[in-house]
């Protein structure tokens, strides 16, 4: 099993939606790919971290499984859309995939 974590950065002031955002997305995108609320949980800085960084958190088995799903994406028309909706809210360039595998 591994972990896929998606992060992003909520500019100054944009941090409820972009959580609210994201909140969407996993309902109505990504749960067409299988990422069910039962595989994902969705994270925010608080400690140690940066306040604005907003996190997915998407439990997979392999990277074949994270592969398939980033295919079916790039056919959605839904999921380009909520790129456009979620850009104005989010520092530009700031976006990242980690993969992690969990050992225990």
């Amino acid at each position: 099993m591994m972990i896929a974590r998606w992060s992003i950065e909520a500019r100054f002031g944009h941090k409820p939606e972009v959580i609210a955002e994201m909140q969407r997305w996993l309902r109505d995108i990504g749960s067409q790919v299988g990422w069910t609320p039962q595989r994902v949980r969705l994270l925010t800085g608080s400690i140690g971290v940066k306040e604005s960084t907003i996190q997915s958190e998407i439990e997979i088995a392999d990277l074949a499984e994270l592969d398939a799903a980033w295919s079916r994406l790039a056919t959605l028309p839904d999921h380009a859309a909520w790129s456009k909706a979620l850009e104005p809210h989010v520092v530009s360039g700031t976006q990242r995939w980690e993969i992690l595998r969990i050992i225990s």
